[in-house]
Formats: C-alpha cells, sequence, structure tokens
C-alpha cells in the first residue's frame, strides 16, 4: 500500500488535507494522539512516543508533517520521526513551516533545513492563519466576546492565508509524488497584506458589529496569551513576533497558492462572508 500520512490530521489544516486528498481518490493514513474510532483510517500518533512512529509509517510513502504545536525547539522530538521517514524510503514529505519565524527557536530552522536537503522533500512556510481569527483561538475568542483585537503590532501588516489555501497547496505536492517541487520551499500567503485594524473593519462591515482594536505592547500581549493557556515560553515568543510585525517584517505577499494550485488564494473579505456569525453579537 502507498498513501500519505497526515499528521496533525484532526487540526484545522490536516483535517482540510484529508478530505482534499480523499477527494481525489488518494489513501490516507490520519495520525493524531486522539484518533476517531470510526475512521478506519485513523491511527494514534505522538511525537513524545516513539513506539507510535513506525505503525504509522508502514507503507506510507508520503507524509504531511505538522511539528509539535506550541513548541519553540520541535528538531528533538521530530528528527527520530524523520531518520524512520528516510529508511522506510518516504518518497515526499511536506513541512509545515511558517513564513514568521519564533525568535529563539533555531530548532525550527534545522528542522526545516533537514527536510529542504532530502530530495523531494519540501517546506511550505505558511502566514498567518485566517481561522487564528475564529474560536477557540484566543484572538477569535476575545473578537467573540468582547468585540475586540488586542494587539502588540501595530499597523504591521500579514499576508494572512486560509488554512483551505494551505491544504490545497499541500495536496498539490502529495497526490503525486513525481510532481517536480522546486528548490523544496514555498512561501504561502493570502492575496493581500492586511493590519489587525484591516481585518477589524472587514468584519465590522460584514457582521455590523463594531470590532475595536486595542494596541498594547509585547509584554502585556505576552501575560494575555499566558493567562490564555498558553505556556511561558510560547506566549512570550507569540508576543516578541508581533512585535516583528509592528516593524514591517510580515509584510509580504507571494504567488504560490495560485503557482501550485491553479486557482487563487481566498480573500479575507470573502473569509469573513463564510464565517460572520462567528463574531455576531449573541
Amino acid at each position: 500500500m502507498t498513501g500519505v500520512l497526515v499528521t496533525g490530521g484532526t487540526g484545522k489544516t490536516g483535517a482540510a488535507l484529508v478530505d482534499q486528498l480523499r477527494d481525489a481518490g488518494v489513501p490516507v493514513r490520519i495520525a493524531s494522539r486522539h484518533p476517531a474510532t470510526a475512521d478506519p483510517d485513523a491511527i494514534r500518533f505522538d511525537w513524545a512516543d516513539p513506539s507510535t512512529h513506525e505503525a504509522a509509517l508502514r507503507g506510507m510513502d508520503r507524509v504531511f508533517l505538522v511539528p509539535p504545536v506550541e513548541s519553540v525547539d520541535p528538531l528533538p522530538l521530530v528528527e527520530p520521526f524523520l531518520r524512520r521517514a528516510r529508511l522506510s524510503g518516504v518518497r515526499r514529505v511536506v513541512l509545515l513551516g511558517s513564513a514568521i519565524v519564533l525568535p529563539n527557536a533555531p530548532s525550527a530552522l534545522e528542522l526545516a533545513a533537514q527536510v529542504r536537503a532530502e530530495p523531494g522533500w519540501v517546506v511550505l512556510r505558511a502566514s498567518g492563519f485566517m481561522q487564528n481569527f475564529l474560536r477557540p483561538h484566543p484572538l477569535g475568542e476575545r473578537i467573540h466576546r468582547l468585540g475586540e483585537i488586542r494587539t502588540a503590532a501595530g499597523d504591521g501588516k500579514v499576508g494572512w492565508i486560509d488554512v483551505r489555501d494551505i491544504a490545497a497547496s499541500a495536496a498539490a505536492l502529495l497526490e503525486d509524488p513525481e510532481v517536480r517541487a522546486g528548490g523544496g520551499d514555498f512561501l504561502l500567503t493570502g492575496p493581500e497584506s492586511l493590519s489587525y485594524g484591516d481585518t477589524a473593519k472587514a468584519i465590522t462591515v460584514h457582521t455590523g458589529r463594531r470590532i475595536r482594536v486595542r494596541r498594547i505592547e509585547p509584554d502585556e500581549q505576552a501575560a494575555a496569551y499566558r493567562a490564555a493557556g498558553l505556556p511561558a515560553g510560547f506566549a512570550a515568543a507569540l508576543a516578541t513576533v508581533e512585535d516583528g510585525i509592528r516593524s514591517g517584517r510580515e509584510d509580504r505577499v507571494s504567488t504560490t497558492v495560485l503557482d501550485l494550485t491553479g486557482l487563487p488564494p481566498r480573500t479575507f473579505a470573502r473569509f469573513v462572508s463564510e464565517h460572520g456569525n462567528e463574531w455576531r453579537a449573541k
């Protein structure tokens, strides 16, 4: 048997990718810490438990790799899996990386470098997710409850991307492992860069509910993330990222989604129109 192992298969991007691969008739194996017992394609997978890695890889020749979430040091957990994938003869790994690099996270860069070094293996460097504006993400929760975006990013802009477009780009590389992968590195963004003020205005216009933007400092944002349950180191890193956005570091747009899929990426306005009920006052 050959097919695609989708790690993080029940997450936002993984679940969208599974749907697209199934629609294309590609066999999939859905790896997660809590697999659905009713799904014959689901299998238990835990980065911290290497005994689950071999069974997940068995018979698979392609992998969609989502590193451990909420970690600034993913390499120690992922490196043994990569070694096993090489020994298993995996022809293509598509790593979901980030265009927004967390500070003090050199192992994330080393992980991407190791993937790029293998022939046919590729890295997707995705910009900020539009789905962060939805619950249960802390940003989405705050918009829903308080009608407010609290940010340390000032007027800095991000090329927000819908996770469905990330999944479509990954599917284009995974459906056929013989598809050429170029230089092994792809920057994924939406069609435009938007500030948090721009996104608040778009939600306000569509829903009729006024969404405010409250500008704060990075240390305040780190405290807010900790209060939302994020680990302290990860919370601090995310807050520092927002300071980088304020400086203009993430204001960039690529054509990669169109190049890989033949379709333009979704606009934020379209995303808002599809999810308006998420933010309307109850």
